[in-house]
């Protein structure tokens, strides 16, 4: 009796000790699923703004003449303050190479810690290439590198979360988000201390961070092995091996995921023309802030949305996603008619606004991978998370062909009297 009682005893410390360790691996993942959100997007925030000031620093002409040629050019006749080359340009450079891979990725082998070297080695290319680049083309190509290396790295993590508890979506959302304000902050921030190619070395930091985040900090799961438990106390192990996907199989998920990935495609679609299409082309005269300080501060305001969203999903959980992409369509209208009619009397209208845009993008991304992870099967889960990756940057894509000739021709229209002024 009193061995029994002893064996007992020591199962329930055993059990309790276990807990500890579940608990404080869990802890670690979470934070761990943070920074890798927060590493994964900061290379491809900032990428875009330090691509243009090395391209204009290194290979602009500083000394040519304004041309006359309207579609490479400021507007100078003095009806609107806008190029006719939109942001949408630039935008697709940045994320043609990240659709590319989240469409291939997917339906290749999932080689976890292949991929991540992967992830860190070409992030630290990118910051490389830029900084030292001597020819515009290898400028380019680290622009390309940092978004092969961003969209190989959501696919991959959504896919691996897989093995996690549900609540890192909640975490790498975050930090996703989080590295929108804190990679435009600090950008801005150093640069005015060091030269933009020294900075970007300064930033080779991120990719170390990246890597030490994902082989030393996240407890990997030994995923094969599930504890069978009977009233609490582990009796055996079984081990569980689920078969890999076949790519016929995987191509098998799409049609289902569709409910998924339209409604979050249509949100990004609609948000980043707003971003690449609209904002630019919003006006307030004689303000405290000059017309590209109102465009820069505008996406760090809808940053600072996506930030607040994507870090909510513990609090709200929003099940039907195409509501944001109504809403999101609404804001389309509201800003859109702004730039024909100024129409808007306060900066601070469509800096709420702003605001508003960032916390629904932020809210449908979060939102449609904590679904995902709850409500189908775990058999199809990895294969199905990488799979609806590629709905954002699908609908960032198609905003960026859009709004390109969308923001031409308001470009091209007299500037009307803004109500109020």
């Amino acid at each position: 009796m009193g061995k029994s009682s002893l064996t007992n005893s020591r199962a329930v410390e055993n059990v309790f000790d276990e807990e500890a360790i579940l608990k404080k691996s869990r802890w670690r993942n979470l934070l761990a699923f943070w920074i890798l959100g927060l590493c994964n997007n900061y290379g491809y925030v900032v990428m875009l703004s330090a691509a243009h000031d090395i391209l204009q620093s290194k290979f602009g002409d500083k000394d040519a003449l304004p041309s006359t040629n309207a579609t490479t050019n400021t507007n100078n006749t003095g009806i609107r303050t806008c190029t006719t080359v939109s942001t949408g340009a630039i935008l697709l450079a940045d994320i043609l190479p990240a659709l590319a891979i989240k469409i291939t990725a997917p339906f290749l082998p999932f080689l976890v810690h292949a991929r991540l070297a992967t992830c860190v080695l070409f992030s630290a290319a990118g910051f490389l290439m830029v900084s030292l680049s001597t020819t515009e083309w290898l400028a380019i190509m680290g622009v390309v590198i940092t978004s092969l290396s961003s969209g190989l790295g959501e696919v991959t993590i959504l896919s691996y979360s897989n093995q996690f508890s549900k609540q890192v979506i909640s975490t790498w959302s975050s930090g996703t988000g989080g590295a929108g304000v804190i990679g435009a902050v600090s950008y801005a921030g150093l640069t005015t201390v060091l030269s933009i190619e020294h900075t970007l070395l300064a930033m080779l930091a991120v990719p170390l961070l990246q890597a030490i985040t994902f082989w030393l900090i996240l407890a990997h799961p030994a995923h094969t092995k599930i504890p069978i438990t009977k009233n609490g106390i582990d009796s055996q192990e079984q081990i569980i091996k689920v078969p890999k996907k076949s790519f016929r199989e995987k191509i098998g998920l799409v049609p289902s995921l569709l409910k998924y990935m339209i409604p979050l495609g249509l949100v990004y679609l609609f948000e980043y023309f707003i971003n690449q299409g609209l904002y630019e082309l919003i006006e307030f005269k004689d303000i405290w802030l000059t017309h590209p300080e109102q465009y820069r501060w505008l996406q760090v305001d809808y940053q600072i949305g996506v930030f607040i969203s994507r870090s909510s999903v513990n609090l709200v959980t929003i099940d039907k996603i195409w509501i944001m992409a109504v809403l999101q369509f609404v804001n389309v209208i509201i800003l859109l008619f702004d730039t024909l009619y100024y129409y808007i009397p306060n900066i601070w209208i469509v800096f709420a606004l702003g605001l508003w845009e960032g916390l629904l993008g932020g809210a449908a991304y979060v939102n449609t991978f904590y679904r995902m992870s709850s409500e189908i099967p775990k058999a199809d889960r990895e294969a199905s998370l990488g799979i609806a990756s590629m709905a954002d940057s699908i609908g960032i894509a198609l905003a960026g062909w859009l709004s390109m000739p969308v923001h031409n021709a308001i470009c091209g229209l007299p500037q009307p009297t803004r109500l109020g002024s």
